[in-house]
């Protein structure tokens, strides 16, 4: 019964009343003109391609699975890479506190810093007016998690990936650094490895976190269900694929 449920609720939100509202619309239309409006069907047909599971778990595990976790961490430093955050919530030790994806991040962070007690560089800014400091958050609860201040590098100009690798590889220089192992969201890896070897930073060791898919994928019934939360995987997997384009036009010119 709970899974008739989540069928139900996943067709009456959207973005499934949306797909229902639009079919009836050109089902309307078809019994008053004995036609249906082509671009009804295909808004609908887009809507409902990019808000299933299949194409969002396809789109984003193309992305996640490019690099491996390594087996050996020879690196000289940890960079952390900003994924988001918020300005003024309510957080245990101040105000301001990571996204789910920059969370990942940091946890996975604190967790390399456990094994290695490398130095830690953590590279992000405010992207927005209502976002808070990614890089000073994250500071502030490594520090927490009981991480040496003294081993904390906070890089709070960045805005976009791009910045996080200028800004980085020259906090790098400044540190004699050479060998970073770099912590980003598995979907983000690939562009952030773009970015860091148009910064010149060529010794890059690439340790994915929070991951959207499973290892391999499977299709089910739920495959086929549109919900919210698949659209807004699709969006981020577009927006990498673009961004990635992006710097292959740039590289070309």
């Amino acid at each position: 019964m709970i899974y008739v449920f989540k069928l139900i609720a996943n067709l009456i939100l959207p973005p499934g009343c949306f797909i229902l509202l639009l079919i009836i619309w050109a089902a309307l239309q078809y019994r008053r003109e004995k036609k249906i409006p082509k671009l009804v069907l295909i808004v609908a047909a887009l809507i409902y391609i990019t808000s299933i599971p299949l194409t969002a778990n396809f789109l984003i595990h193309s992305l996640e699975y490019k690099f491996n976790p390594p087996s050996k961490l020879n690196g000289d430093v940890i960079v952390m890479l900003g994924g988001g955050a918020t300005l003024s919530s309510p957080d245990i030790s101040g105000i301001g506190s990571l996204s789910g994806s920059s969370a990942n991040r940091l946890l996975t962070t604190s967790r390399l810093y456990n094994k290695t007690k490398l130095p830690i560089i953590i590279s992000g800014g405010s992207v927005y007016g209502e976002s808070g400091s990614e890089a000073e958050i994250a500071k502030r609860q490594l520090i927490d998690l009981g991480i040496n201040e003294k081993d904390i590098i906070a890089e709070d100009k960045s805005r976009t990936t791009t910045e996080n690798a200028i800004y980085t590889s020259k906090i790098m220089k400044e540190n004699n650094f050479s060998k970073p192992i770099l912590v980003t969201s598995a979907f983000h890896m690939d562009r952030s490895i773009m970015n860091f070897t148009i910064a010149n930073i060529k010794n890059t060791l690439p340790y994915p976190a929070d991951y959207f898919t499973n290892t391999k994928l499977t299709i089910g019934l739920r495959s086929f269900i549109p919900n919210a939360s698949s659209f807004d995987t699709t969006v981020i997997a577009l927006h990498e694929y673009l961004g990635m384009l992006q710097l292959s036009i740039k590289t070309i010119i």
